[in-house]
């Protein structure tokens, strides 16, 4: 379809990047689009499209709310340019059995791009799955939230669809979606930064001998830097 304003093509980049965009007005984000890309809206056009670009045409309160999370503004400007932010871009899976890493956590990541920690917990379009151990690290799912999309409430669906997993971490995540996760017991953990998920991961396992209290609540331990006044109230 080509109406003079919009090809098809464009209409479905278009239409996926507004569903990574809260509260946005679909009619208005064309709108703008047009205004600043010029008419028709086209593919090619859609995959000139920068951060700066789309944090100008939500400037306008007509079309989104101004404070969008710079996670979704990247996840919504690949969509514009046609990266789907599917599982076809990861590696392969590691192999794992349950019972092959004893004592080890199972972590979510909220992913948009490669094996990066780098997803918004409301918007990411998959979260990995790791199977984290004291000497080890396995990829062993990717889950789309795909299925999360027609859900009466997108957040609950997001965190029963990770709630086998102990920990989650996002780049950016709302109050009243990280009370859901950890009403479905799983503990989000915001790293603003982003990066590598292994990497990240590789931080959590330096600390798994001796965990800070809240790890260690999710262990079932005694946390390490608790330890010695416990020791104190012995003498």
């Amino acid at each position: 379809m080509n109406n003079g304003i919009i090809t098809k093509a464009a209409a479905l980049r278009i239409a996926l990047a507004a569903r990574t965009l809260p509260e946005v007005n679909m009619a208005g984000l064309v709108a703008k689009l047009g205004e600043h890309l010029g008419l028709p809206v086209t593919e090619d056009k859609l995959s000139k499209m920068t951060v700066a670009d789309l944090k100008l045409i939500l400037s306008g309160e007509e079309t989104v709310e101004p404070d969008v999370d710079e996670a979704t503004i990247k996840l919504a400007v690949r969509q514009f340019w046609g990266e789907s932010g599917d599982a076809s871009d990861l590696p392969d899976f590691d192999a794992y059995t349950d019972g092959d890493l004893p004592g080890s956590l199972r972590v979510a990541v909220a992913s948009n791009t490669d094996e990066n920690l780098d997803g918004h917990f409301g918007s990411c379009p998959r979260f990995l799955v790791y199977q984290v151990g004291r000497n080890d690290i396995r990829l062993i799912d990717a889950r789309s939230t795909l299925i999360t999309d027609d859900a009466e409430d997108k957040n609950v669906a997001r965190a029963e669809l990770i709630n086998d997993c102990q920990i989650v971490y996002v780049q950016s995540i709302g109050g009243p979606a990280a009370a859901k996760a950890v009403r479905a017991n799983v503990h989000p953990v915001k790293i603003p930064e982003g990066g590598s998920a292994r990497d990240t991961l590789a931080r959590l396992q330096t600390v798994l001998d001796a965990p800070p209290p809240w790890l260690a609540r999710i262990l079932g331990v005694e946390a390490k830097s608790l330890s010695r006044f416990a020791e104190l109230e012995e003498d």
